[in-house]
Parts: structure tokens; sequence; C-alpha cells
């Protein structure tokens, strides 16, 4: 699936982006739909994005999410219904399978990067593998992650760029390392993620939304294959780092711009 996505005709990035964690199906169909008329106008490939469960969260009382197998329907109603691909995250080798039955990316996150078994579970599918390098992580350390799953026979892979950790409540992303893990595996920048501020005193996560644009600018500059954001119809009420989000109606204005841009740096 990776060799489709970043073989568009349009030569164009593609997208991975839709809320953070699934909160119902009627939200992520309306934010489905959305991106999806946005993306095919403009020749972005898309894949549609949601959490089924959040698992890294700051305070016992946070929310986690609706429900595994609900949300996992709901995933798969938006892949039949827009004929679009969906990707997951996953926390746990035992989960890999499980998702596998309803999405055709399964992403691991940045914290789980190195954790052989759930690297090797995810392969095993035999879907695309979308690898969130650690916040402590060098880029030249992601091509061990990536060999773990080529070595388990599964080429479908991509590294996802989400920042590292700078001080104790910033992150920093190096756009050096782009250039350097595109040796091992195609690289998506995560936008939204790489402007959290994770670790406040409250015990929720802040963010920085006003330079999606310029992370987003800088990301096509240099040349990522993807771009990866959450966005939400109101992010004030999300029920997970709505902090850092994108709002839905800015997206379009954002993609057309990225999009003559990527197309732009094409022409160099």
């Amino acid at each position: 699936m990776i060799k489709e996505l970043t073989n568009a005709a349009s030569g164009q990035f593609f997208l991975l982006a839709g809320p953070c964690v699934i909160e119902g199906e009627e939200m992520a169909m309306d934010i489905a739909e959305t991106a999806m008329n946005i993306t095919s106008r403009l020749g972005i490939p898309y894949v549609f994005k949601g959490s089924y469960r959040k698992a890294n969260r700051s305070r016992i009382d946070s929310f986690t999410g609706i429900g595994d197998e609900k949300a996992l329907k709901i995933l798969r109603k938006v892949r039949e219904t827009f004929g679009i691909p969906v990707v997951t995250d996953i926390h746990a080798a035992e989960e890999a399978a499980m998702a596998a039955e309803y999405v055709d990316v399964l992403q691991i996150p940045a914290f789980l990067c190195r954790q052989t078994d759930i690297l090797v579970a995810a392969a095993r599918t035999g879907r695309m593998v979308n690898i969130k390098k650690g916040q402590f992580l060098s880029p030249e350390a992601m091509q061990f992650a990536v060999q773990k799953v080529r070595d388990t026979g599964n080429d479908d892979v991509a590294i996802t760029e989400r920042g590292t950790t700078f001080s104790y409540h910033d992150l920093i992303v190096d756009f050096r390392g782009i250039s350097a893990m595109q040796q091992y595996a195609p690289v998506i920048v995560d936008i939204t993620h790489s402007l959290q501020q994770p670790n406040t005193s409250k015990g929720v996560t802040g963010g920085l939304p006003h330079l999606i644009e310029p992370m987003a600018r800088a990301a096509v500059a240099v040349g990522a294959d993807g771009l990866f954001l959450e966005t939400h119809r109101d992010p004030s009420v999300a029920k997970s780092d709505g902090a850092n989000m994108l709002r839905l109606d800015l997206l379009e204005g954002l993609l057309t711009r990225l999009a003559a841009l990527r197309q732009a740096v094409n022409k160099l």
C-alpha cells in the first residue's frame, strides 16, 4: 500500500488525517467525508485516521474511547462507505490481528517503536505498518525498527516523525532527519503531534496549533512523502489532543496551499 500512496500521479504528498480518537459514528463520518472531498479535488492520496482507543493518557480520568469493537466497526464503516483506507494505532502485540480485521494500516505509537513483539505482530498481519519515531530516538535508530518489520516478511512500512523531546514540555522537529530516515522507508511528518506540549502541570497536554501551517510547509518543502494531522470540527470539545488539532473548516485552505507548494517544489 505504501507504494500506491507514494506513487500518486499528481506528484503530491499523501495524507493521514482524522480525529485523535473515535468519539462516535457521526463525527467520524463527517470528518472522513469532508477530508475525502478536499483531497480528491487536490489529487492528494488520503487515509482516514482514528484511534479506536487511547492508551497513553496523562491522567487516569482521561477519555480513552467508546469501546474497542464499537470504534473499530466505525472505522470499517468509513472504509466501506467512502472507499478509502483507514489507519489506527495498536498498543500491544495481541491487538494487531484484531485491528487488522477492520483497518488497512496499523500504526505503532512512538513510545512502543522499539518493542519487537508489537512490530512483528503488526508485520505478520500483512497490513501496512506505520512506525512513529520515538521522541527519544535519533533518526538513524529507526532503521532497526523498520528492519524488524521487513525481516518478518513485510515490506509495506513507513516511518512517522513526530518530534524529539526537548526540555520538559516541548518537542522539536529536526528536518535533517527526514532525509536520513528516507534511506530506510518513506517518511511521514506528524504535524499536529509535533506541536504538542506534553507533561504540563495540569496533566492535560497543551499545544501550538497556530504553528500547524508553518510546520506543514516546512515538511512539504523538505520533501516528506506524507503528512499526518489530526482534525476536529471543534477542537475545543475534542475528547483527546484538542489543544494541538486543526479546525476542520481550515483543512481545505491549508491543503490547497500545501498542494501548490509541493507542485512548486517538484518543478525545482
